[in-house]
């Protein structure tokens, strides 16, 4: 007998609900994009190999989309993150290619990146991979500046036990259904 696995489930049941499209204001949108902006900064400021490199690509633009989503951002002189104006033309464009976000945490939880289709520049494309393969943000470095270290890393232990909880359950509920 076949199970069907949680997420694929769940996933049915929301593609079957009548749900109006969900929209974002434009504000909230725009919040959002300045605050990831500001959280890829604060990561890559972590990294002086990663600003180093962006600096080699000042004033290039990538363009990320997924579904109807799209976010330009600039590489800025200081070897950082900027949004690029409206009008920019992007040299590379990264397209998710998952459309469902059931699937894409499903796979972030297994540790696998998405699927993503690229057109545009070669190199950058190769300095982006680079940027996503060693770039990672110490949360716990992070946390301890705010509230010391002892309580910094007891979160952060939690933390990683949660994740490795839903891991062992994503690879059960994966294993199950590949039966």
């Amino acid at each position: 007998m076949a199970t069907q696995s949680l997420f694929s489930s769940v996933q049915d049941a929301l593609k079957n609900l009548p749900l109006p499209p969900l929209s974002v204001p434009a504000w909230a949108q725009d919040e959002a994009e300045r605050r990831l902006v500001l959280l890829l900064n604060h990561v890559l400021a972590q990294e002086p190999e990663a600003t180093q490199r962006l600096v080699r690509q000042k004033g290039r633009v990538v363009q990320l989309r997924w579904r109807s989503h799209s976010l330009c951002l600039l590489a800025t002189p200081a070897g950082l993150l900027d949004r690029a104006a409206p009008e920019a033309k992007p040299e590379l464009v990264l397209t998710v290619s998952e459309e469902s976000i059931v699937a894409l945490a499903q796979a972030s939880l297994a540790g696998v990146k998405p699927a993503v289709r690229i057109e545009g520049d070669v190199q950058l494309a190769a300095e982006v991979n680079w940027l996503v393969d060693h770039v990672r943000w110490d949360a716990e470095e992070a946390l301890s500046r705010i509230i010391g270290d002892a309580p910094a890393h007891a979160l952060a232990q939690a933390a990683r036990r949660v994740a490795q909880a839903l891991r062992q359950f994503v690879a059960t509920v994966t294993t199950r259904k590949s039966a």
